[in-house]
């Protein structure tokens, strides 16, 4: 394997975004039982411009090989390093409702580096329960845990009514990095990492591309019968 000193806070952040997929489409071809696999192939099964592939490998420490590609093993090694898939990152989840809850039993993101270690809520119902193997404490101890713990990212879904107040309590306690799974635009201190994902903003995009694929899709239809 060539190695490539990059920086990570040099790569572009849509690049950064396409990465977990260019791994998803190599761990497959791995699966397969491929050696090797090409600029070319992965974009036959993102969509994504081949051009754009190879530009956005070149911001990771490897090189394919011409007329080859890249090594399976090795680019799935290196993909999952430069995205810290590799390292056991602790968070603490404030807001241990329906999403909450889901998010605490989804093993799928110890894979990928996550591990939830305490949610905190201030439901009395929630709180000194045991949800998948995780203790739920109440917010008035979250100060106190998160020094002591040394955790570093909060994952925030509350209402949006108490977002910014949980945010606030989560970034004086210490924590370095919020995933926001809000609608609210929460406000950080600088210096803090913010990562918003909206599942109704989402929503909100997919409802409106629907709608006007529908508006397309009748007019095309309209325009069909008036020729006949």
């Amino acid at each position: 394997m060539n190695i490539i000193n990059k920086q990570i806070s040099r790569i572009p952040e849509p690049s950064l975004r396409r990465l977990p997929w260019y791994l998803s489409c190599v761990k497959l071809k791995a699966q397969d039982g491929d050696k090797y696999i090409s600029s070319t192939q992965i974009s036959k099964k993102t969509g994504i411009d081949a051009s754009q592939i190879a530009k956005d490998m070149s911001y990771i420490n490897i090189s394919g090989r011409t007329r080859v590609g890249y090594d399976v093993i090795e680019l799935i090694c290196v993909l999952e390093e430069f995205l810290g898939f590799t390292s056991s990152h602790d968070a603490i989840i404030c807001g241990v409702g329906s999403l909450g809850s889901a998010l605490i039993g989804d093993s799928g993101l110890m894979h990928f580096g996550l591990h939830i270690v305490a949610g905190f809520d201030v439901d009395p119902t929630l709180v000194g329960k045991i949800i998948s193997g995780v203790p739920i404490y109440h917010m008035n101890d979250l100060d106190k845990y998160v020094v002591a713990h040394h955790v570093q990212i909060g994952v925030l879904t509350v209402p949006i009514d108490t977002a910014q107040k949980a945010t606030n309590q989560m970034t004086q306690s210490g924590i370095k990095a919020v995933w926001n799974f809000t609608p609210f635009r929460i406000r950080v201190p600088k210096g803090i990492v913010v990562q918003n994902t909206s599942l109704y903003a989402h929503l909100a995009v997919m409802f409106n591309r629907l709608n006007s694929q529908n508006f397309e899709d009748a007019n095309s239809e309209n325009n069909l019968d008036t020729q006949e």
